[in-house]
Order: structure tokens, then sequence, then C-alpha cells
């Protein structure tokens, strides 16, 4: 074999699998594998579940009888090798009070119901769904159920080279079944479209730091042409033509050279202007010469999530064809230590003229988008400016994994993320803004230091963020806390979250489209 082929087969073997199969059908309970019906709070059976009792001689009344399942939201209950069904296995999923029930909570539940059968080894999940009554549109709700049983499903094996049998996933096709399917599968068009941008950003974070720098990163980009947008990479030549001395500053220590990419979607009309998201990508953070310990440097090949919200959030518009204009936004930079690296105490001049003491290098984050924020705001007259970065650990301190932090210039922009926070599950909460944060960046050299004295660390970072946008509608989103999930939870495996891109499409949807 020559070296040609090797390498080719090596390729090969590292391609993603193939993405489950979704679909909508007729709400048909002789389905092979794992069939799911719903039962409402106090087991209260929904006309499917009330069927399959039937069907199986009140099996599922013993089970419950027998079992601590009430219907409360999100628990389930399996019954193995059921008598009188074709299915292999009957799984009752809690809806709790119908009352209550809400679009979002359906992908919950989907994620639910393909985590509890994610480790068997069945083939098809089919999820009976009954018609629900109020305000709620079945179709709707189907599809947002699938959407939710999609992001749940993700999983990224591309090294994987060694994996025992059970420790592969064996499902293959997810079935929803309702009456109006047809309905349900035009619905889900939009959400498949989302979820690619999702997975998108996932992988991204996902990626180790030596297959994914800020040239090679810059190079996957420009394949997303192919999705419709435009895609326009800046490097270290354009870079420091544009006076970018802050965001160089920072990557001057590793030998892959920093990067901006510009991604366009031209949905809207003509000359109208875009709402832009600007990311955070530091591909590794090393610290710089504010070396980390070991410990708290094993995680920062994530320390780029914001630029994969980002990109996730561009190429899940262009997937639905939505009708704005966007622009996104990256700075790419390695921070690295090396004789080249930038020292503490070294003034940079940022892109719009202020200079910067770098007291700590490892205060990176900002610099980087100190420059791309104003670049952004000069360039494109945004209509509104929202960044996303993995900026501080004090966040995490403030608010644990549970929400990411919101700062605003703007109490209308931060209502509107708020509210498309609660409809997507990406929660925040906001965080103040104010002089007398400000006035802690106060430098004895320069315009500013890149650190304050001690406290309000996230705050902080925002402030000296702030300094950079001018007038325009801007939020700061800071998601060290959830861009990376340790456990399992709901629509989100444990990994990579590709936390902001749900939020982002909605925001865009309900504020921004014509």
């Amino acid at each position: 074999m020559t070296c040609r082929r090797f390498f080719a087969v090596r390729l090969l073997q590292l391609e993603r699998p193939t993405p489950m199969k979704m679909s909508f059908s007729d709400l048909d309970l002789a389905k092979k594998g794992t069939l799911v019906v719903t039962v409402a709070e106090d087991r209260a059976l929904l006309a499917s579940a009330a069927q399959v009792d039937a069907l199986t001689q009140g099996a599922v009344a013993r089970a419950m009888a027998a079992s601590r399942f009430t219907g409360k939201f999100g628990q389930t209950l399996e019954l193995l090798a059921p008598v009188g069904l074709e299915a292999s296995r009957v799984l009752l999923l809690g809806l709790g009070k119908l009352a209550e029930l809400t679009d979002a909570k359906a992908e919950s539940l989907g994620a639910t119901a393909y985590a509890a059968v994610s480790g068997q080894p069945e083939t098809h999940l089919a999820v009976a769904l009954d018609p629900l009554t109020g305000d709620l549109s079945t179709a709707t709700f189907a599809a947002r159920l699938a959407h939710g049983a999609h992001l749940r499903a993700y999983r990224f094996d591309k090294y994987l080279t060694k994996q025992k049998a059970e420790d592969k996933p064996s499902l293959e096709k997810i079935t929803v079944l309702l009456a109006d399917h047809s309905a349900a599968k035009k619905a889900y068009a939009d959400f498949d479209k989302l979820a690619d941008g999702v997975i998108y950003a996932r992988d991204l974070v996902t990626e180790p730091g030596n297959v994914l720098n800020p040239e090679t990163y810059a190079d996957r980009l420009k394949d997303l042409e192919k999705a419709g947008l435009e895609i326009d990479v800046l490097t270290l030549k354009d870079l420091k033509k544009l006076g970018m001395g802050a965001l160089i500053g920072v990557g001057q220590g590793s030998k892959s050279e920093s990067r901006v990419v510009v991604m366009c979607w031209n949905g809207g009309k003509d000359g109208a202007a875009p709402v832009a998201f600007v990311g955070k990508g530091v591909t590794f953070d090393s610290g710089g010469l504010s070396l980390k310990s070991a410990k708290g440097m094993e995680d920062m090949k994530w320390d780029m999530g914001g630029s994969a919200a980002v990109v996730g959030t561009l190429l899940a518009l262009a997937g639905r064809k939505a009708k704005v204009n966007a622009v996104g936004i990256v700075g790419l930079v390695e921070n690295m230590p090396s004789a080249n690296a930038q020292r503490p105490g070294d003034v940079v001049t940022s892109m719009s003229g202020q200079t910067i003491e770098v007291l700590n290098t490892d205060a990176e984050g900002r610099l980087v988008l100190a420059d791309i924020l104003w670049y952004t705001q000069d360039r494109f007259k945004p209509v509104a400016m929202i960044n996303l970065a993995t900026l501080t650990g004090a966040i995490i301190t403030a608010l644990g994994h549970e929400h990411a932090g919101l700062f605003a210039n703007n109490d209308a922009l931060a209502d509107a993320i708020l509210t498309a926070g609660k409809d997507t599950g990406e929660t925040l909460w906001r965080m103040p803004l104010g002089e007398a944060y400000d006035s802690l960046l106060k430098s004895p050299i320069a315009d500013m230091k890149n650190i304050g004295d001690g406290g309000a660390g996230s705050t902080v970072a925002a402030v000296f963020l702030q300094r950079f946008v001018n007038e325009v509608p801007w939020a700061h989103l800071d998601i060290a806390g959830v861009a990376w999930a340790n456990k399992d939870k709901g629509v989100v495996p444990k990994g990579a979250s590709g936390w902001g891109v749900r939020l982002l499409d909605q925001l865009v949807k309900t504020h921004y489209e014509a």
C-alpha cells in the first residue's frame, strides 16, 4: 500500500457518522423498537397510553402502581417486551400538568426520550403524540420534540478508533407519530437547519487545539460559502494595516498567525443595516506569560466558544434562509508563551486608537474583542451588536453553570435577549455596568489597563468592552459557565453545548427578520 493510499484510508475512518434520521408519521402504534407514550400528572393516561394499556391487558396501569412514576414532567418508566404489541419496549413519558406545557418543554421531552433509550440495543424510537389542547399546536410541539431529541443525540467520536460494540450508538431513526404529521414535518425544517448550526458549533468547540488553530479555523470557515454565506478572511497582514494592535498582541507568541473572519448573510432588504454578532475565538489559551496552572489550562481548547456560537448562528440563518441581513465577525488567536509573546506591562494601540496597558496576558479575550467590536461598528454600522465570549471565571463564581451573564447598554436589546433566552432554555442574568466600575481601568501610562484592582471581574471586563462600541445598541454575553457541560443536561449531552446558537436564532426570528 502506498503512503498516499494509506493516508486516504485513515481519513476515511475519521469521517463523522451518518446523522440520525428524523421523521413524522401517522399515529399508529404498530411499530417495532421502542414506543413512547405520554402520561399526564396523577397517572392520567393520554389516548395512546390508554390504548397500549388495553392492548397489554393492563400492563401500563400495573407498572405504574408498582413504581413511583406519577406522570410528573420528565419522568420515565420502561416496560420490556410487552405482550400484545410489536414494540420491544414501551416507555412512559411524563408530561406533568397539561396546562403548564410549553413548546420549549417539548424539546426537553424529546431529549429525555432519547436519553432513556440511547444506551439500549434499539435501532428505532417512535413517540406517539396525542392531540394537545389549549393554545399549543400539536405539529409545532412535535417538531420541537424532535429537535430536542436531535440535539441530545449529538456525539463527537471522530477520533475514537476503538469502541466496544455496547459503547456505539445503535439508534438510527426517530419517528414522531401524530395525526397532522405533514404540518409537523414542515415545521421541523427550520429546526433541522438550526440543529445544523448548533452541531457545527459543538464540533468546533470540541476540536483539540492541535487541530483547530487560527489558520485552520479560518480555512474551515471558507467552506461555509457553500451554505450561502459570504466569507472574508483577514490575514495578519490585513490586521496590521487596520491597526488591530490589541488583537495582534495576544497572538504574537504563537507560531500560528492570527485571523479575523467576516461572515455575511444577506437575506434582508438591500442596504438595510445588519444585526451583528461578534465572537471571541481563542483557539487555545495558555494564559500567555501570565501562565495558567496545568489544571486551569487543560480545558482551554474551548476558549473559542463565543466564536463557535457566532459561526453556528450564521450557518443556521443561511440554512433556513432568514429574511435578515446579518454579519458575524470572529477574532481567531492562540495565546501562547514564547520569546515573542506579549509581556505583562506592554502597551498596545487598539484599532480605535486607544492605548491599553496589558498587566495580565491571561485577560486576553477582551483585547481580541476590543479590536473586532470597533471594526464591526465602524465598517457595518449595525442596528445592534452582540458579542459572545468565554471571558471570565468570575461569571462562573457569580452564576455557576445555570445562566450566562448579560451586560448591555440598551434596555430594549437586553429585554429581547432575556426573552429569547427563556424561549430557548439558554437563559441569562443581567449584570451591572457603570462609571464606578469603569474608573477601575485607569492606567498611569495608557488610556486604560486591561484588568481592574480586584473584585467585580466580569463587570470590569464588560466596561472595558463598552469603550469600543460607541453608541451602537450593544450586549455582551459572558458564556464561560455555559459553553461546556460537565454532565448531560436536557438537550445538551456532556461536552460542548453550542450555547448561544439557539438563543441568537430566536432573537433574530422575533426581532430582526422582515
